[in-house]
């Protein structure tokens, strides 16, 4: 595998230490740091309240413009 040799800040080591665990390397981590999220990462992240809030906004969005793709489609008939 082969390596490359960075510069970073005092900072922004530290930072990157905080997230290592014992047992890896510094680019362990930054693979773990940047990877991409899924939506199960998201699981949680909203209160059942505001969940549904959003679910009800969503809603009303496709409504509208279930509506006017409707119109739409009348007036090109």
């Amino acid at each position: 595998m082969a390596t490359k040799t960075i510069t970073i800040t005092s900072e922004a080591y530290e930072r990157l230490f905080a997230f290592k665990e014992p047992n890896e390397s510094f680019s362990d981590v930054i693979t773990k740091i940047m990877r991409k999220y899924s939506f199960l990462d998201l699981v949680g992240i909203l209160s059942p309240g505001e969940a549904e809030k959003l679910e009800k906004n969503i809603k009303e969005i496709r409504k509208r413009m279930r509506d006017q793709l409707n119109k739409t489609a009348l007036k090109l008939e």
